[in-house]
């Protein structure tokens, strides 16, 4: 149950992601508009990983392969000179399904190490597989000048970008807080918990798991529909396992198995990140303790030390 705390931060959070672009505008400040895009781009993709590693305790290690694919139909179609955005976006979501079924399908016949290897070595034969399609700048990636248009939204205007980026973030945000309550996401919880007592109950575990896994793919490649037109590049360094990796790092830090923990995990990490380069062309050496040293004193990330706090708060009313 939410009290004060959690619904202030929710609120002011949200509410300061929503009148971003106006003080950006306002101190005419370009760059924060843009990086403030690429903080909640990156943060789709963490909630994305969150509902399968927080929610379902599956530990993907490739989750940067469906951020890729969604940035690379972008690329590809606008180098054949495609700029339909919903045309785009669709055969994301398709290619990220179908990617999905066939990698979660062989992936979730294991646990633990196994899934995570068996993750990571599909996202590194897709980063291998973009690194050969020399026609679509191989290595080097693929440049692109042509953005998407999205139902008449132009999704090379900074703010238009910003807004969908937003939108995206606040409707799987709203999505998963009534997931974790609906039956799927109970089921999903309690397969983290005891998949063993949920096969003995009837529950057909792989179904929930494989679904999940999937819905998480398709809302990583929107991120990376979104991302590709953010940065007008589509790399296979977005499919890179650093990349996997710092979208683990993004959950943990802002609270795993929480809603809103990898939106500000994101913000916070990234946040960081710039504030210290400014400081120092050292600042990884001071990034990392500090990362460690967040999830030694909050095991369950920074929003799960204010969701802790919250239940302490209300135990302690409830006492006589």
């Amino acid at each position: 149950m939410k009290t004060r705390l959690t619904l202030v931060i929710t609120a002011v959070l949200l509410l300061t992601l929503a009148l971003l672009p106006l003080y950006a505008r306002w101190l005419e400040e370009p760059f924060l508009l843009t990086f403030s895009t690429r903080a909640l781009v990156l943060a789709l993709a963490a909630l994305s990983l969150n509902i399968v590693l927080g929610f379902g305790g599956m530990v993907s290690f490739g989750h940067a392969l469906y951020l890729g694919l969604g940035a690379y139909s972008v690329g590809i179609l606008a180098s054949h000179g495609v700029d339909n955005g919903a045309l785009q976006l669709l055969i994301t979501i398709v290619l990220c399904t179908v990617v999905g079924l066939a990698t979660g399908w062989v992936s979730l016949r294991t646990s633990g190490i196994g899934f995570i290897m068996i993750t990571l070595a599909f996202a590194q034969m897709f980063y291998y597989l973009f690194v050969s399609l020399k026609q679509y700048g191989g290595d080097d990636g693929l440049s692109i000048s042509l953005r998407s248009n999205l139902v008449g939204l132009n999704m090379g205007a900074p703010l238009t970008l910003y807004y969908t980026a937003f939108a995206c973030v606040l409707a799987v945000v709203v999505w998963t807080q009534h997931m974790v309550q609906a039956p799927f996401g109970m089921v999903l919880q309690a397969c983290r918990m005891n998949e063993r007592r949920m096969n003995a109950l009837g529950f057909h575990t792989l179904r929930y798991k494989l679904s999940a896994y999937v819905l998480s793919c398709v809302i990583a490649g929107v991120a990376g529909f979104l991302y590709a037109n953010l940065t007008g590049y589509a790399s296979p360094a977005y499919l890179a396992w650093t990349v996997s990796g710092e979208l683990i790092v993004m959950v943990v830090l802002g609270g795993m198995g929480t809603v809103l923990g990898p939106l500000v995990g994101a913000l916070t990490l990234l946040g960081c990140e710039e504030l210290l380069k400014g400081m120092t062309e050292h600042w990884p050496i001071i990034l990392g303790p500090l990362i460690v040293l967040v999830v030694l004193l909050a095991r369950r990330g920074l929003y799960g030390l204010a969701l802790d706090w919250d239940a302490r708060h209300v135990q302690a009313k409830e006492q006589p």
